[in-house]
């Protein structure tokens, strides 16, 4: 009874305990340390398609299936269904400008998808409403949800004046309006290749001229184009048909942007706008492709919106805030969206089936994660898959792999080891090539610009390494690499830029050297895809002081979304904050094929440091 009456007692605390502390909460002025941010908000002004594929309709699913939480301001009504329009109805303007001002008082947005203005009126009240918003942002300490904005809300044009067909829909003072009214405030205009030649007045049969093309459309006033095209991007009808023969059939798109390059110092990347980017990815010749162009500049929209409410919880919390995500939602820039929305409609289309009788609507998926549908950024839009011949391969490591050892590279197949020890000096140079487990390391050059030191440091570590049999990786400094003929190179995004600017990539890749290339954004990652590596690194996983990096953490999920984005021929590197045996297995299960790693291995006891992380990797 004793016994019982114990048990009483106890779980009668419990319970009491439980509705204090639950009061406390509820009383608290701080959410629970899980309670997620809500969703960023993302407007659409565009047209009412009754038949759920395109306008509205598309762009709504389009953001549901992004993870924002999208909001409609309708300029038209449309009758229309898969095979055809049979009427369009056109409310008053002052009550889209009504649609619009009631949003904003309650849900201000961090982005803006605008797409059918098929009248005058309904620009000059679409350019009136954003001019008047971003005097908000340019004049008064904006409050959004509570939350500091870093970032006026982007503005996405898609400019609906020309079908996918080629037919004309819209007059002549409704495309100089938007133009005078609306371009000045858009952050990308999305237009197709036949939108853009009625925005020139000029055909585009070329590169070069899509190209020209997207520079004069920039002299128009907005800050960024996205040249869509499909198949017919710059091709001639007879280089069409010859793709399509050899089985090498690719959808391309480019984009120009006005912005500076990311980099503080002004440090270029293939993927920075400034440069001109040309993004490809799989053609899938499908009649199922209705509302295209809403869902893209939607999924542009959407993914810009999620970037910019993730810098902005950052700007709340500090870089150390749990609450903003990870590195690659926070370096979610214009590339970026324009990546991702292509990923998005490519398996869009990919999965396209008819709903009527008519052409069917691209289909709603989720936010990109399949490595068949993710597009690569290539040099030269030129150049064909055939001819585009990777780096040195490497493959991963497996449960059923045989384990690497010191001559392995000399064999058949190459495996990238499971650790990659990042080094500054001979002296931990010599004391990690001596370990077994040791078969690749790098070497990283720090606060050295005289090309002859550089040298004479690469070419000593280079001949330790070959008299130990371990595979040396020179952290940037390819020239260096090449000439004492080491086994590989590892390059940052601004240094690969600037070694394809010089010719290098060609050099490394003709004298057979492997390349590695670090990624930490998806415009990054559609980069290093394009150029096909030997293995792609991501970072930093966590917080490091190792080096002075600019992009924040990318956490646990970004290697598994890695993972899967670069497929299974690729080997991952992980690297950034792996000090441990246990951070090394939470990055091994996640999906990393190899962790680079730095203090972690310079340690007193560095044969059993090196022993543990080893066998965490296994």
């Amino acid at each position: 009874m004793e016994d019982v009456t114990k048990i009483y007692i106890t779980l009668s605390l419990l319970v009491l305990l439980y509705f204090v502390g639950l009061s406390q909460q509820q009383h608290s002025i701080l959410p629970p340390p899980s309670t997620p941010p809500p969703p960023p908000v993302v407007y659409t002004i565009a047209g009412s398609d009754s038949g759920g594929g395109a306008g509205i309709q598309a762009d709504l699913h389009a953001m549901h299936s992004m993870g924002v939480h999208g909001c409609s301001a309708i300029t038209c009504l449309t009758a229309q269904s898969s095979t055809g329009v049979t009427g369009v109805h056109s409310p008053p303007t002052e009550f889209l400008r009504l649609q619009l001002d009631t949003l904003v008082k309650d849900m201000p947005p961090r982005a803006i998808k605008i797409g059918m203005l098929g009248s005058k009126e309904l620009a000059m009240q679409v350019g009136s409403f954003l001019k008047d918003l971003m005097d908000q942002y340019n004049h008064t300490s904006h409050d959004v949800e509570k939350l500091a904005v870093v970032e006026r809300p982007f503005v996405v044009l898609d400019p609906v004046m020309i079908s996918t067909s080629g037919h004309k829909l819209i007059q002549e003072d409704a495309k100089a309006a938007i133009v005078e009214w609306v371009f000045p405030y858009v952050d990308i205009v999305t237009p197709n290749k036949f939108e853009a030649e009625e925005l020139l007045n000029r055909s585009l049969t070329s590169f070069e001229d899509i190209e020209r093309g997207a520079k004069d459309i920039l002299d128009m006033g907005v800050k960024s184009v996205l040249i869509k095209g499909g198949h017919a991007l710059g091709e001639q009808q007879q280089q069409q048909q010859q793709q399509e023969e050899e089985g090498d059939m690719y959808a391309q798109d480019y984009f120009l942007s006005k912005e500076p390059p990311l980099d503080k110092d002004g440090k270029e990347r293939i993927c920075d706008g400034c440069r001109g980017v040309w993004l490809r990815s799989d053609r899938y010749d499908s009649i199922h492709t209705h509302g295209t162009g809403c869902t893209l500049s939607s999924v542009i929209a959407s993914a810009l919106a999620i970037g910019h409410q993730q810098r902005s919880l950052v700007a709340v919390g500090g870089e150390s805030s749990s609450i903003g995500g990870t590195g690659a939602a926070r370096s979610i820039y214009m590339t970026d969206a324009c990546v991702l929305a292509k990923a998005y409609i490519t398996a869009g289309v990919a999965r396209g089936v008819p709903i009527g009788q008519g052409p069917g609507p691209v289909v709603h998926t989720s936010f990109p994660s399949q490595k068949e549908y993710f597009p690569s950024i290539v040099l030269d839009p030129r150049t064909r898959r055939q001819d585009m011949e990777g780096f040195l391969k490497m493959k991963r490591m497996t449960t059923q792999s045989i384990l690497p050892t010191k001559d392995s590279g000399d064999k058949g197949e190459l495996f990238l080891g499971k650790l990659l020890p990042i080094v500054d000096s001979v002296d931990w140079m010599e004391r990690l090539v001596e370990l077994e487990e040791i078969t690749d390391i790098q070497l990283r050059i720090k606060g050295e610009t005289d090309e002859s030191k550089i040298l004479d440091l690469v070419q000593k570590c280079q001949n330790i390494c070959e008299r130990h049999g371990t595979r040396l990786w020179i952290n940037d400094f390819w020239k260096a690499a090449v000439k004492a003929k080491c086994f590989g190179v590892h390059m940052g995004q601004e240094d690969l830029a600037r070694c394809a600017d010089e010719g290098g990539l060609e050099a490394i890749k003709s004298n057979g050297l492997a390349l590695g290339i670090s990624t930490h954004s998806y415009a990054e990652l559609a980069t290093a895809l394009g150029i096909k590596p030997s293995y792609i690194s991501l970072g930093p996983i966590f917080g490091t002081k190792s080096k002075n990096v600019a992009f924040d953490p990318q956490g646990l999920e970004t290697v598994r979304k890695w993972r899967d984005l670069i497929g299974p021929d690729i080997p991952l590197v992980a690297i950034g904050g792996i000090n441990d045996a246990e951070r090394t297995k939470q990055v091994k299960c996640a999906g990393a094929d190899c962790v680079a790693v730095i203090g972690a291995v310079q340690k007193d006891d560095i044969a059993t440091s090196v022993k543990l992380l080893e066998e965490a990797m296994s």
